[in-house]
């Protein structure tokens, strides 16, 4: 419980005490009778994605320094658990520690990334929206342990489950109101209570897959917290931290460890919590920092394992309120040794996998970037490897299904392909999603509503080279009641193949079954019809890398502005 409210009631009453009695001495001896604090420190992580090995490009560093691998990772928290007192530090992590996996994690269902994480010490976390990716019933054996049922133990060995707790507060059961998982933690150091609230944001199902949430129902963070907070403090916990996948991101100016110009879901989430809540280890942003919101610590690790955030933690002893809470961001470096048991395990996982990954797909001619271009002022332009990706997707169903068009989510495309030959695993970490491709029916006006959407969502579908459009930047915006009432998009100016789109006309369209379902809040393509699922968007990629080797970065000219374009 946070103490501002109790050491200002304090203050009050010494000064009634000094005022009818006269000043009170307290002897040295005295003082150093109240029993001291206790020191805990919490050891903190969010969205490892299963980046067992060292992520490369521009995902490996932070800070101006190369970062990250779970053999490095590991040796960082033992040193930094050596640094305190062992046995008061608690090591916890903020969701999405699977999915979006590179192959080595992936390929096995995630579960080296669990057995990595278990045995670098991790106690409890959060659920994020990525460990929903393949359903509740899939994220349940992750914790539990069991084969997979329909790929069994791939390595040969059963997998046991996770060795930490996960926590999930605000995920519902749809039938029965009942959290999917345990809620929170009660953990006891030195007879003091911690308790950690897990949860992941309230869009999960906006960002997940319709399969990977059936049967549940998904909570306010804010409320949530709030509501098991109540509940911990009826047992006496008084010390209380919220593992919170939802983040936010501070200006462009901001170390690691500074907190400028905050903004993002986070900040609104913090003030609307308890002042109960003590800190908010939170996530899903893949951004570093280190904040005081609303009076309480909020911190965030960035991503890929390349920081822990190290908390410090005094409480007292009598009543179990915090006294002190301070963060630092440190940087998990590789000029530490290795840990031997991580580099064991990698190497175990990849003799398993074999030459597969390693297995030459394709060339690049050049490196081939998923950075945005800036769009009037903002981030929501074109992007190399997506435009790349939606022209792959379209080659995979142009002929066979008749599409004359695809469009590609940018949260879909996970890494940069550097130039020279591309391998199989390189290819998957820039698509690990397993997701279909599919080919529906849209009109020419529900074309310009899913274009428009994307000033609703402020996220930006990469088209294939056969599209073509103008954005006015003076347009009015839809809502997400009416998003076909915007004008971003200019009327007359969406062009297929060179011919300009007919809003009554139909047109068969390229997207991925997440898209397809609604995904990333464009439910304008739950309209489509004649729906055809095709086979899975990495096996379109990696035979048009294949095909069209050696490949070049797509000029991005298909999104245009009034700028560029006068209008006639």
């Amino acid at each position: 419980m946070s103490t501002t409210g109790m050491r200002r009631a304090a203050v009050g009453l010494t000064a009634l005490a000094v005022a009818a009695f006269g000043a009170v001495a307290t002897s040295p001896e005295q003082a150093d009778a109240r029993p001291k604090p206790v020191d805990v420190t919490l050891l903190a992580l969010n969205d490892f994605h299963g980046n067992l090995e060292p992520p490369s490009g521009s995902s490996g560093t932070i800070a101006g320094q190369t970062a990250g691998g779970v053999e490095y990772l590991a040796t960082h928290l033992a040193e930094l658990r050596a640094a305190a007192k062992k046995k008061n530090t608690i090591t916890v992590a903020a969701g999405d520690l699977i999915g979006a996996s590179p192959l080595l994690s992936a390929a096995f269902h995630d579960e080296p990334t669990i057995e990595a994480l278990s045995m670098a010490g991790l106690d409890y976390a959060s659920v994020g929206n990525h460990e929903f990716d393949e359903g509740a019933a899939e994220l349940l054996r992750i914790q539990n342990g069991g084969c997979h049922p329909v790929d069994g133990c791939a390595d040969g060995t059963p997998y046991r489950g996770a060795g930490f707790q996960y926590l999930s507060a605000n995920a519902f059961k749809t039938a029965t109101g009942k959290p999917l998982m345990a809620p929170y933690a009660i953990h006891k150091v030195q007879g003091v209570k911690i308790g950690f609230i897990g949860m992941t944001l309230e869009g999960t199902p906006q960002i997940v897959s319709q399969q990977g949430v059936a049967g549940l129902t998904f909570a306010d963070e804010a409320d949530t917290a709030n509501r098991y907070a109540r509940e911990l403090r009826r047992k006496g916990v008084e010390t209380i931290v919220v593992l919170l996948h939802e983040g936010g991101a501070q200006a462009a100016t901001g170390g690691i460890n500074d907190c400028v110009g905050m903004t993002g879901p986070i900040v609104d989430i913090a003030n609307r919590m308890d002042p109960s809540i003590d800190v908010v280890v939170s996530g899903h942003t893949h951004q570093a920092y280190n904040c005081d919101i609303n009076g309480k610590l909020v911190t965030s690790a960035s991503s890929f394992g390349r920081l822990v955030t190290d908390i410090d933690l005094k409480i007292d002893r009598r009543s179990g309120d915090v006294i002190s809470a301070a963060a630092n961001n440190v940087v998990v470096t590789r000029d530490v040794a290795k840990d031997p048991k991580q580099t064991a395990l990698i190497d175990r996982y990849k003799t398993v996998l074999g030459p597969v990954a390693g297995r030459e797909v394709g060339v690049t001619s050049q490196a081939i970037t998923r950075s945005q271009e800036t769009l009037f002022g903002t981030s929501l332009g074109e992007s190399p490897l997506g435009n790349l990706i939606a022209d792959a997707q379209l080659a995979a169903t142009d002929n066979e299904e008749g599409a004359v068009a695809a469009f590609m989510n940018p949260g879909g495309v996970r890494a940069d392909l550097d130039a020279g030959p591309v391998t199989y695993e390189e290819a998957f970490t820039v698509q690990p999603f397993a997701n279909n491709l599919v080919t529906l029916d849209l009109t020419g006006a529900q074309l310009y509503c899913v274009l428009e959407q994307q000033f609703v969502t402020n996220r930006t579908l990469y088209p294939s080279a056969t599209v073509g459009y103008v954005v006015d930047p003076n347009g009015t915006t839809g809502t997400v009641a009416d998003p076909c009432a915007g004008t971003r998009v200019v009327r007359g100016s969406l062009t297929l193949g060179g011919t300009a789109v007919d809003t009554a006309a139909t047109y068969r369209v390229t997207v991925n079954n997440f898209l397809a379902g609604g995904g990333d809040g464009f439910s304008a393509l739950t309209g489509g019809t004649n729906q055809v699922t095709g086979q899975i968007d990495l096996d379109a990629f990696v035979a048009y890398l294949t095909a069209q080797s050696p490949v070049s970065a797509p000029t991005l000219d298909r999104i245009r502005t009034t700028a560029e374009v006068p209008a006639a």
